[in-house]
């Protein structure tokens, strides 16, 4: 964590701890000044060598425990094990042994030092427990020990090793809840990977959760049924045994959570069991057939796993008995046809020795006849006089799960735990949220706030609950990387181990450090990307929700853009250009190091976020930069606009659909992918044609001109960060001077000083992507050489500055280069060749026509190829296409043109001629767009 969270007090509320003020360069400062040995706050960077290994005692340890202490060794991404035979890295070493101890109580456990082991001299360290997670959840505790003796270490001088060499470690907690659970949602698009869900298990057990739920609605395969989860990377049954037994060596139970009312659209839609359709997301109450079908559903979700537990779902099952079974039944009220199926539901269950839960909103809900949020959450709204629990026959041996994730109060959560009692229900579940839906990032600081309001809840003696569940959604097409939310679980673990109100924020840092390998203060400063920048005026929220605006701002329409007058003001392309620097700054900080193994490895996860960033701070306030000089007539204007802005975010937009697509494959089911595929697909042709509309406006072009559009490609999905391309000369003066020998320096300097900044980096480090007014020489340097010439000269060797070339409509650019050149359709007289100790990645033919001036160098290119390293690209060239598919040939009079005038000029933009008007005044919140068309391109019309 940065020092301005450090510095927070041990009793600083979570919005406290969310994300550090300092400026983004406070980190590089900061490492500088511990270079220099200069005094101030201490940070343990990536370089910084791990000082103490714990060697764990497999073989020493109860049988129970041996195959988890192998997983949790071999898959620890931070160095911080001794390896299964294998030696220390570290100058120090702890042994680390387990004791199973009857008399300890479950949910407690002791870890001590124990004094050295003979021989060696190693630090013993003895766990004593009795629950097999309470195991692993010690273990993760002394890892957080290991990291704060580092830490005091590095910052207390040279004789303060001693916490490293004979540590006094006295470490006891009590588990708050007999059941902690994490439920991840795999049915929207997102199907976690077993390797990753594996992966997922491992922090869980070093926190202590002691239960997974897999919430699928139809995401996993049922037996006779080829169109339950047709097309959504649905798990098998070897699939679920493989995680109930990776998690049953830590101590962990697995949980079938499925769904058997409504939220079976993506079933629903398919012929096969239109018979079985009450509404498109609800399934039809009392006919037979769909009992036989549940029960199938039931058996084939449970058989995999060891837990006779099952989730059950029906929430939210909106309109129920108000379709066909209105027509087949006749009228009936809501909360009767409600509780019958939930007893035969239960039925079913009881016959498969399964103890059912579900979701208790619609019990409230339909008591209050209002299917909306409120209602579930209305301190008035008693759901005991509907559905009465013995006259009802709501069993009573089925768990209810109330799930919260909006308040900030405890007392709204205690009042409604107490409602869920009073209608039978002895020991509800509480259940909150990490907030990853709706949303590219897991939004930290309110997922942490209204936790903490529900934990505090849940271990009053009032509210009093015996199992807390957190949830982790993936609403709209599930952009987000789980990931994201680990800070969460770790909050809400470290939070169910204590009697506290509070959670230490540095214990928090230590502890994500030590388990998870990533730093929190850096994790804190993503979520910045859905906040509005510091000193901005407050936002007027109309609902307590946490903004998702980077979400809405990287999908809304480019050209209308009708919800920028909710940000006009806020200064927001300077607030993410700050969070991009930071950010990728941090994602590449141990790839720079050059380190195997280093310290923050979860830190590479932030790239997503920061190229988001990137993005976000091209494309917000981009209509306004354009309705400006196009408003005045100034089309000079307006193609600068166009090429320093709007080109840049095409490009970026091009690498945060590369790295999302990569980390999708990464950690998901490729399944689901093509929803947010459509939507970078989408977005990346509406920002083309919105460039070459303007470019045609601002040329004064013909409506012909767009057929001949080729898309832009020439350095697309080059990253902009220096880091990406260590070899690239990041001084651009000294790079033109390097290139154009021969030139003058005051004509080589010219490609410094009018250069646009590029999207994540200072004019001062160059920019990968640079636009400004056409240096003189460039047209001479162009028509300097021949076709002979370029015959006889020696191939040009590998250069490690930027090209400077001429694209399109004659903008000078510069394009990074890799050492490889590509020849795109070079001609044969008069090719556009750079020095020879320049690798050119173009060549291309001047032309002088009527909208392209002499000396304009034209680019026949489309597409780019990767060469395989990050941000690495080389162009391939354009396709040959038979002449009436080239869009650059001509069309013949009456040819698809259907009477148009081909050679009317571009003279207007009507979406630049429009007004745009506050939606939302001075609301920055949760607003959701209508992505109805695109959730689920699966589904039939």
């Amino acid at each position: 964590m940065e020092s301005e969270a450090m510095d927070e007090s041990a009793t600083a509320s979570p919005m406290q701890l969310s994300t550090p003020t300092g400026p983004a360069g406070d980190r590089q400062q900061q490492q500088q000044q511990q270079q220099q040995g200069a005094q101030g706050p201490r940070l343990l960077l990536d370089t910084d060598p791990i000082g103490v290994n714990l060697d764990v005692d497999v073989a020493g340890a109860p049988e129970r425990l041996r195959p988890g202490l192998l997983q949790i060794i071999q898959g620890h991404a931070v160095p911080y094990f001794v390896p299964v035979g294998g030696s220390p890295s570290a100058p120090h070493v702890w042994r680390v042994e387990f004791e199973h101890a009857e008399e300890v109580a479950d949910g407690t456990y002791e870890a001590r030092s124990v004094g050295s082991a003979a021989g060696d001299g190693r630090t013993r360290i003895r766990i004593r427990y009795r629950r097999t997670v309470d195991a692993f959840r010690a273990l993760g505790q002394v890892l957080t020990a290991a990291r704060a003796a580092e830490l005091a270490a590095a910052s207390g001088g040279g004789s303060s090793d001693r916490a490293l060499r004979a540590p006094e470690v006295a470490i006891g907690e009590t588990a708050q809840f007999g059941t902690l659970a994490l439920m991840i949602d795999c049915s929207r698009n997102g199907v976690l990977s077993v390797k990753n869900i594996q992966a997922m298990l491992r922090n869980m057990a070093l926190m202590g959760y002691t239960m997974l739920q897999l919430y699928t609605e139809d995401t996993y395969k049922v037996e006779g049924e080829p169109f339950f989860g047709y097309l959504r990377g649905g798990y098998t049954q070897g699939e679920l045994r493989a995680v109930d037994d990776y998690a049953f060596n830590m101590g962990i139970e697995v949980v079938a959570c499925i769904q058997t009312l409504g939220h079976l659209g993506q079933v629903l839609q398919w012929p096969r069991y239109a018979s079985l359709r009450d509404t498109n997301e609800v399934i039809l109450s009392r006919l037979p057939e769909t009992y036989a079908f549940l029960e199938k559903l039931i058996a084939a979700a449970s058989a995999p796993l060891r837990s006779r537990r099952i989730h059950i779902g029906m929430d939210e099952a909106y309109g129920v008995g108000d379709g066909r079974f209105r027509a087949l039944f006749g009228a009936h009220e809501g909360t009767a046809i409600f509780a019958e199926h939930l007893a035969r539901v239960h039925e079913i269950c009881a016959r498969h020795g399964l103890r059912p839960m579900i979701w208790s909103d619609m019990l409230f809900c339909l008591a209050a006849k209002n299917n909306a949020l409120y209602a579930y959450y209305d301190q008035s709204n008693s759901a005991a006089e509907a559905f009465d629990a013995q006259s009802a026959g709501i069993p009573r041996d089925i768990d209810l799960v109330f799930w919260d994730y909006y308040h900030t109060a405890p007392e709204i959560y205690t009042r409604k735990i107490q409602q869920h009692r009073e209608l039978g229900c002895a020991h509800p579940w509480l259940a909150g949220g990490a907030w990853t839906w709706s949303r590219m990032w897991c939004y930290l600081p309110f997922s942490f706030e209204s936790n903490r309001a529900s934990l505090m809840a849940a271990k009053s003696p009032a509210g009093r609950v015996s199992s807390f569940m957190l949830t982790i959604w993936g609403d709209e097409g599930n952009e987000c990387d789980f990931f994201s939310a680990l800070p969460v679980l770790l909050y809400v673990a470290n939070h169910a181990h204590t009697e506290l109100d509070e959670i230490d924020a540095a214990f928090m840092e230590n502890s994500f450090a030590a388990i998870c390998g990533g730093s929190l203060g850096d994790w804190m400063h993503a979520s910045r990307i859905d906040e509005i920048p510091q000193g901005a005026d407050p936002a007027d929220a109309r609902a307590q929700l946490p903004s998702n605006m980077s979400k809405w701002i990287l999908w809304e329409d480019p050209m209308l853009s009708f919800m920028s007058p909710q940000y006009a003001s806020l200064g927001l392309d300077a607030h993410y250009t700050q969070i991009a620097d930071r950010l990728l700054d941090c994602a590449l900080a141990s790839a720079s190091a050059g380190l195997a193994r280093p310290r923050y490895p979860l830190n590479r996860l932030l790239r997503m976020p920061g190229l988001l960033a990137r993005a976000l701070s091209l494309k917000c306030n981009l209509r306004e930069r354009l309705v400006l000089p196009y408003r005045a007539g100034d089309r000079a204007a307006l193609l600068q606009v166009a090429e320093t802005r709007l080109r840049p975010l095409i490009e970026a937009q091009r690498e945060l659909w590369l790295y999302h697509r990569a980390r999708w494959h990464r950690i998901y089911k490729p399944f689901g992918w093509e929803t947010l595929e459509l939507r970078y697909g989408g977005l990346a042709a509406r920002l083309q044609t919105m460039y070459d509309r303007i470019v045609a406006y601002a040329l004064q072009q013909p409506a012909a001109a767009l057929r001949r559009s080729r898309a832009i490609g020439v350095a697309a999905g080059v990253s902009r960060h220096p880091a990406l391309l260590p070899q690239r000369s990041r001084n651009p003066s000294k790079a033109a001077a390097d290139l154009l020998p021969d030139v003058p320096m005051s004509s080589a300097s010219e490609l410094a000083a009018p250069l646009a900044p590029g999207p994540s980096m200072s004019v001062d480090e160059g920019s990968g992507m640079s636009v400004g007014d056409a240096p003189p020489w460039l047209p001479a340097i162009a028509m300097a050489t021949t076709t002979a010439a370029a015959e006889a000269a020696e191939p040009p060797a590998a250069s490690q500055d930027a090209v400077v070339t001429s694209v399109g409509l004659g903008w000078p650019v510069t394009v990074a280069t890799t050492g490889v050149a590509a020849t795109l359709g070079q001609p044969q007289s008069q090719p556009l060749l750079l020095p020879q100790h320049a690798s050119p990645v173009v060549t291309a033919q001047p032309q002088a026509t009527a909208a392209e001036p002499e000396g304009v160098t034209t680019i026949s290119a489309l597409g780019v190829r990767e060469l395989g390293g990050e941000g690495d690209f080389w162009l391939q060239p354009a396709p040959l296409l038979p002449p009436e598919l080239d869009p650059s040939a001509a069309i013949p009079a009456g040819i698809g043109s259907l009477g148009e005038d081909d050679d009317e000029i571009v003279d207007s933009i009507p979406e630049l001629d429009e007004d745009l008007h506050c939606v939302y005044e001075n609301s920055h919140t949760a607003l959701l767009l209508d992505y109805a068309r695109v959730t689920a391109p699966s589904r039939l019309g």
